[in-house]
């Protein structure tokens, strides 16, 4: 299971405030990618006294401190979740649902590419946007739909 976020915060150094706090258990209770305006809503049902700016400067932090990471579902907004083990995203765009899934074939692909650029693949990054084809279901592996 993974660590609890607000643990994260703690073992990175970040001062924890009780906004910070009720932030991060906020995180750790979405099961999805909330933009801003969604994790001020949860987040206020936790601590009513927090502002949409403190939501907005605390994923500032957490993001800065490798806790979270950005996802673009292509909607414009910003999208979080808590940064864990190494997976992929195909956003469907037609209803904006996450997939997400591992693919050992991509991760060695890139690091063939990042080998023959000259580098030592350490991380990355993948999202991709497509639809399903008609009635076919999706044939993601560890598939999280959101």
């Amino acid at each position: 299971m993974d660590e609890m976020m607000l643990q994260k915060c703690i073992d990175a150094g970040l001062r924890m405030t009780s906004q910070r706090e009720a932030i991060a258990q906020a995180l750790d209770q979405s099961y999805d990618h909330p933009d801003a305006e969604l994790l001020y809503e949860r987040t206020n049902k936790i601590d009513s006294t927090i502002s949409l700016a403190t939501i907005y400067r605390t994923l500032g932090v957490f993001e800065r401190a490798g806790l979270v990471q950005k996802v673009d579902v292509g909607d414009g907004k910003s999208h979080y979740e808590t940064a864990r083990d190494q997976h992929e995203h195909l956003v469907d765009t037609e209803n904006g649902q996450i997939h997400e899934f591992k693919s050992e074939e991509l991760t060695a692909l890139l690091s063939q590419i990042a080998d023959k650029m000259g580098f030592e693949l350490t991380s990355h990054k993948l999202e991709v946007y497509g639809k399903k084809h008609g009635d076919v279901s999706c044939r993601c592996i560890q598939i999280k739909v959101y």
